[in-house]
């Protein structure tokens, strides 16, 4: 998916970097060009691709609004409703939209949910920033299991796949039901994971060490986990 990043504010643009480090390509990152460049971005960002804008935000969004899959603003949701309502034709041809809040505490699917893969890409960014995705769509909004996954390196999709419906067959659900895939930060790139994650259509939550270590007075705790993982 070629993605666009809008932010208007300094904290905004630092939110926009956060979200742009976690894709493959990077997306551009459109930054009002009144936040002098270097209080965001150092010479260790070279790869992001950065545009600096002076237009009106309304002149931008018209001149990108269909060069891109999907358009992430960084900034307030009635900002986002007002430069877009005049260009929204229909949810098959439409970008997906998401819209973020200046410190990433929300990430929130605004437009073409299903058809556009707005959803999706909400979950990818909430995932990065560690926090929540906010999806209305009737369907997905419904459903209601999260699998946790730990495997071993190099664990093939097969066995993943396999382990999920089986544990979904004992429990008499489908796999239908499933709102996420989730598993810790060190897994994150487990082409297996990856691979079911994609197959399935169903977005992978990666967990930081951190946000597992805050539970771990609430749960139970495995010393052999402990020495392998770290939490």
């Amino acid at each position: 998916m070629k993605i666009a990043i809008i932010a208007l504010t300094e904290q905004g643009s630092k939110t926009a970097k956060r979200i742009g480090s976690g894709f493959i390509p990077t997306p551009s990152l459109y930054v009002l060009n009144k936040i002098t460049q270097d209080t965001c971005f150092t010479e260790s960002d070279k790869s992001a691709r950065i545009i600096l804008f002076s237009e009106p935000l309304q002149q931008l969004v018209h001149q990108i609004f269909k060069q891109y899959e999907g358009l992430v603003f960084v900034m307030a949701m009635g900002i986002v409703v007002r430069m877009i309502a005049p260009l929204i034709r229909d949810k098959h041809s439409d970008p997906a939209v998401v819209v973020v809040d200046d410190v990433g505490r929300f990430v929130i699917s605004m437009l073409s949910g299903h058809e556009g893969g707005a959803n999706q890409l909400a979950h990818q960014i909430a995932s990065i920033l560690h926090t929540d995705a906010v999806i209305t769509t009737g369907t997905d909004a419904q459903k209601d299991i999260i699998i946790g996954i730990g495997c071993k390196k190099e664990i093939s999709g097969e066995v993943v796949k396999k382990s999920i419906i089986d544990a979904l067959q004992k429990v008499n659900r489908k796999i239908e039901q499933v709102r996420l895939l989730s598993t810790i930060d060190i897994k994150s790139e487990e082409p297996g994971l990856l691979q079911v994650s994609q197959e399935l259509g169903i977005p992978l939550r990666v967990v930081s060490k951190s946000e597992i270590a805050t539970c771990v007075k609430e749960h139970s705790k495995s010393t052999f986990v402990k020495e392998k993982i770290g939490v």
